[in-house]
């Protein structure tokens, strides 16, 4: 077995064993292989339903190296990452990313993310119902952004 999936893997059994959360965790080491950051879902222990793995980690790894950007990261996890960590390791630059179980793996055993991959695709309005207002007012805070820092991300 790879030998940071087995960390993953070693992590997501400790969470799901400490009751902090479902069975998922994630490593985020540099090129040169150096660990940076092991984390495990707590979504229970924290109340915090975005406290998956891949984002604790990837919270941890920006911490420590005092930046948001994990370019030179690679990531692996021990599921494959739902819409919201997939935002997340894209926000956070993160090219390479190595899963073992999938999302249809982590449907059999209860979790929805084939629901939010389901409103992504279809814009089922029975999940969510979104609705734009007010988009003049807020754009002005846009400009103002831009103006002060000249940076677009």
């Amino acid at each position: 077995m790879n030998e940071y999936m087995n960390m993953a893997m070693n992590q997501a059994k400790f969470g799901m064993e400490s009751k902090e959360g479902g069975p998922f965790g994630a490593v985020i080491v540099d090129k040169e292989g150096t660990v940076i950051s092991i984390a495990n879902n707590q979504v229970i222990k924290n109340n915090d339903p975005t406290a998956h793995a891949e984002v604790q980690a990837i919270r941890e790894a920006c911490k420590k190296l005092g930046t948001f950007d994990l370019t030179d990261c690679i990531l692996y996890t021990s599921c494959e990452p739902c819409p919201m960590c997939l935002s997340a390791i894209i926000w956070a630059n993160i090219k390479e990313v190595y899963y073992a179980c999938t999302r249809k793996d982590a449907g059999e055993i209860g979790f929805r993310d084939d629901a939010i991959y389901e409103y992504l695709e279809t814009n089922n309005k029975n999940l969510l119902d979104e609705k734009q207002i007010d988009r003049n007012e807020c754009l002005k805070l846009f400009k103002e952004y831009q103006d002060k820092n000249g940076i677009i991300y």
